[in-house]
């Protein structure tokens, strides 16, 4: 049984040359109606001369906790440096320059609480990096994803994304892969033993369209799509 806190939700971001955005992220945290949270911070040894690191120094809450990992290891390496260190029964994922609305834990966390639901996705507002003016409008989401409709296309945003430890085991980033499509293989492995992730139509977290984004590279996210195909190589009936 996996030791943890009742209640409190471990927050899972980590920063690579985040001195331009994290601050917003970190106040999107700060201003949550619900105060029950860890906030693990790990810097995945940004070439800034610790500019991202002084920002996240600048706020004194107890509950913000920085690591400085000495050796780059992308986001699945970053990930597991905070997983590792997370005491909370909820598990979430904020990427260090994504923001969330102000009622958007309470609201996961009500949604997993009064459900039969493990892992709750909520919806995406894209919005421009530097203005922060929203970009369309949200993409629809299934109600309820299991493997097999993962296997097709992904509608699991990490920023949108909580679980709860208290009805799965604690589930870790594979590092291979370092920050291409290691969220996705990360909800194939959990979605292997839990039946189905469920969405929360409550909520839509803020993302930034980023330009110069590792995901924004097309041809590296086709050949990231087909390793990930190809690490799930698990049957499907």
């Amino acid at each position: 049984q996996i030791n943890m806190e009742k209640g409190l939700v471990s927050i899972i971001t980590p920063m690579y040359k985040g001195a331009e955005f994290v601050g917003d992220t970190i106040e999107s945290v700060l201003k949550q109606t619900y105060t029950n949270w860890e906030m693990i911070i790990v810097d995945d040894c940004s070439p800034d001369d610790g500019a991202g690191i002084n920002v996240v120094k600048r706020y004194a809450d107890p509950r913000i906790k920085l690591i400085e990992s000495k050796i780059n290891k992308g986001s699945s390496g970053a990930r597991n440096i905070a997983l590792k260190e997370a005491q909370g029964q909820y598990i979430a994922f904020l990427d260090s320059d994504d923001m969330w609305p102000e009622e958007y834990l309470e609201s996961q966390i009500l949604f997993l609480s009064n459900k039969d639901v493990v892992i709750a996705y909520g919806g995406v507002q894209r919005i421009d990096e530097n203005t922060k003016e929203k970009i369309s409008s949200p993409f629809p989401r299934p109600d309820r994803v299991d493997y097999k409709d993962l296997l097709k296309v992904c509608p699991i945003c990490p920023s949108a994304t909580v679980y709860d430890l208290s009805k799965c085991e604690k589930y870790y980033f594979n590092e291979a892969l370092g920050s291409m499509r290691d969220d996705y293989v990360y909800w194939l492995e959990m979605l292997k033993d839990v039946p189905y992730a469920h969405y929360n139509p409550g909520v839509s977290i803020l993302y930034r369209v980023r330009q110069g984004a590792v995901t924004a590279n097309k041809r590296k996210t086709i050949f990231s799509q087909w390793k990930v195909l190809r690490l799930s190589l698990i049957h499907i009936s």
